[in-house]
């Protein structure tokens, strides 16, 4: 007796399966993101043969392992994102919105490990052939000798690209641009749809295992800035890579959100050109170019991205309120929330008034700051504003800052403090140490530190100015 396919709604955001069709997903709350797709019924558990099944061999904890075969791309950047390059077998996700550089990414990847005689296979399903060439000639990527190594493919279709990849050898690295694209004729729904995308990476994934080929999928965002489709994607690959930035700006983020072969939160950053993206091996000498000294509201954030230091500037405007209308807090990369609760705890603890005035914050560079070590900076940079009193040009901040106004630890102040020596700063202000075995810091000669415990502490350095 045959199988009566079974009619579920399920939905294309978050992958959550309903009786029938509703018009917003409780789980997630998105409008209109609730499709039909049929799959076979399942057998019930009590009818599975479990005699058929063989027996899975344990093994201890302890032992030697070899560490993952790498093979370097030869673009620093992208390499140390991925923890020390491709890792073979390995599947990796890159995210990011449209027209922010992802396959321009991914084409001059393939070119650099062409120029090392290595096969690569660029399957897309959203361009053509000739579009792909037009981008390679716009980059100046068809000059490369070697790029008889990277073979196009535009296909939708799994099954034809599971068969080819078969027969394929010398494979180093596959790219499937994108993964939302791919179609299997086995599946109900259209391409795009949360079965879909879950059985063709699915596939892809275990023939990328058996032949021992790096795999790279190109991923979909949201409005949100999540990858689109199911949350099952991304526990499925090895790594996940946001590409981040403005269209309207040059600099690019390439940020591991998971990787299990590496350090997560690892940056790369590139500059967009004419001639693609453009490698910036010292990001924070790019993000400070353009920095003036002795400006109100300007203070300079030692910051740590993944294992990488990274010097910015954190800029505040104070702006005067008219009306009755609340106080606006616009902030550009950093947490609002966040700014709303130092704007509190300077306003309690050390009875500074923000109420009267606008606030607007801002990372300078475009990068997105996450960790709390900003706390510092930032107020030190409302201080400023407000005191209309410069920071040091000379001078560097990090520290997070607590609710009732304490200067709190941060991990690796070595780092951050040889990072802002080698860049010409010779004062750092951050958070007192705390007697304990492992404190003593390595000063390089002729930086000047300045310990605080309290957010007063730092009014003060403005307010005797």
């Amino acid at each position: 007796m045959a199988k009566k396919p079974i009619k579920n709604f399920v939905c294309q955001h978050c992958g959550s399966v309903y009786p029938k069709w509703m018009g917003r997903c409780e789980a997630c709350g998105e409008w209109n993101t609730i499709e039909e797709e049929q799959q076979v019924e399942n057998r019930p558990l009590s009818v599975i043969d479990h005699s058929q099944g063989q027996k899975i061999t344990f093994t201890q904890l302890d032992g030697d392992s070899a560490p993952p075969s790498r093979q370097l791309i030869g673009m620093p950047e992208l390499d140390r994102v991925l923890g020390g390059g491709l890792v073979q077998s390995s599947v990796n996700l890159v995210g990011g919105d449209p027209g922010i550089g992802k396959s321009t990414l991914l084409l001059q990847a393939a070119c650099s490990l062409s120029k090392q005689g290595l096969t690569v296979l660029y399957i897309s399903g959203e361009e053509s052939i000739n579009q792909i060439r037009i981008r390679a000639n716009r980059l100046g990527l068809e000059a490369s000798q070697e790029r008889k190594y990277i073979r196009l493919a535009a296909c939708i279709n799994v099954s034809d690209i599971l068969a080819t990849l078969e027969m394929e050898a010398d494979v180093v690295l596959v790219v499937i641009d994108s993964i939302q694209t791919m179609w299997l004729d086995t599946i109900a729904g259209a391409p795009g749809t949360v079965s879909q995308v879950r059985a063709c990476a699915f596939e892809l994934i275990r023939m990328a295992k058996r032949k021992e080929f790096s795999l790279v999928f190109v991923g979909h965002v949201t409005k949100e800035g999540a990858l689109a489709g199911p949350r099952v994607l991304e526990h499925m690959v090895d790594a996940v890579l946001y590409f981040e930035g403005d269209r309207g700006h040059q600099f690019r983020i390439l940020r591991a959100a998971k990787n299990r072969f590496g350090a997560t939160d690892e940056i790369g950053v590139f500059s967009m050109t004419d001639e693609g993206l453009v490698e910036v091996s010292n990001p924070s000498a790019l993000f400070l170019a353009e920095r003036h000294g002795h400006v109100a509201g300007s203070a300079v954030f030692a910051g740590l991205e993944g294992t990488r230091p990274v010097l910015l500037e954190v800029q505040a405007l104070l702006a005067p309120k008219f009306g009755d209308s609340a106080p606006r807090r616009t902030v550009v990369g950093w947490d609002s929330a966040r700014l709303n609760m130092l704007l509190a705890i300077l306003e309690t603890r050390c009875s500074l008034r923000f109420n009267s005035v606008d606030v607007y914050l801002n990372m300078a560079g475009g990068l997105r700051i996450t960790e709390p070590a900003a706390d510092l900076a930032v107020a030190a940079a409302l201080i400023s504003a407000l005191t209309q009193q410069a920071s040091s040009p000379g001078s560097v901040f990090f520290g997070e800052i607590g609710l009732s106004g304490e200067i709190r630890q941060v991990p690796q102040a070595d780092l951050r403090i040889k990072e802002a020596h080698k860049l010409g700063f010779d004062e750092v202000v951050f958070p007192k140490r705390i007697a304990r075995g492992n404190t003593k810091l390595s000063i390089p000669k002729g930086t000047n530190l300045k310990e605080i415990g309290h957010i007063s502490d730092l009014v003060s350095q403005f307010i005797n100015e």
